[in-house]
């Protein structure tokens, strides 16, 4: 299942699906610290992509530190059908009095603009944050088509899809992206 919606002449696709199946430029991984790999979407992304990107993540923090919370950085996709993986790390949802609406916003707003930065056109991202991390998933999908609503205008990216996997998610986000965009 699939439904589109217009911004300009941009899009915005909610899917239900395999983000790892996902044919596109880039798909975000949400993302631990550490980058080492994990549950839920990080490690489907993990085992699809194979033992390579595991030593790109660990290689990025032996140089740079754990990447913080919001952050976005890129690595190829190795033997996934996108060419490119854009980590980046979503808050743990503790009650929303820490700053979490704007670390998943960031989270959002900062690996749409690494794929920009690196000319993709094309770039599916998972709902970051919702599965173990406890974000509330109705807030965090306004947070997540908002942000994209308001970013994508401004780069080189024509299609930012949205997969999820289970039937309830997709309606959930598709519902949210009716009444942020409309169309």
């Amino acid at each position: 299942m699939e439904k589109k919606f217009k911004i300009g002449s941009k899009h915005i696709i909610i899917v239900q699906g395999d983000i790892t199946k996902a044919e596109v430029d880039a798909i975000v991984n949400a993302a631990n610290s550490q980058l080492a790999g994990g549950g839920g979407v990080d490690g489907a992304i993990h085992r699809a992509a194979g033992p390579k990107l595991l030593e790109a993540g660990r290689k990025y923090v032996q140089e740079n530190g754990p990447l913080p919370t919001g952050e976005a950085i890129i690595t190829p996709g190795f033997n996934l059908k996108a060419k490119y993986v854009i980590h980046t790390v979503g808050p743990i949802y503790k009650g929303g009095k820490n700053n979490e609406p704007k670390l998943l916003a960031n989270a959002y707003k900062n690996s749409l603009m690494v794929a920009h930065k690196n000319n993709l056109t094309s770039i599916a991202f998972p709902a970051i944050s919702c599965g173990v991390y406890g974000y509330p998933r109705e807030e965090a999908a306004k947070i997540a088509i908002s942000t994209i609503k308001e970013h994508l205008p401004s780069t080189v990216i024509e299609k930012c899809y949205f997969y999820l996997f289970s039937e309830d998610m997709y309606l959930l986000w598709a519902e949210v992206a009716e009444e942020v965009v409309g169309n």
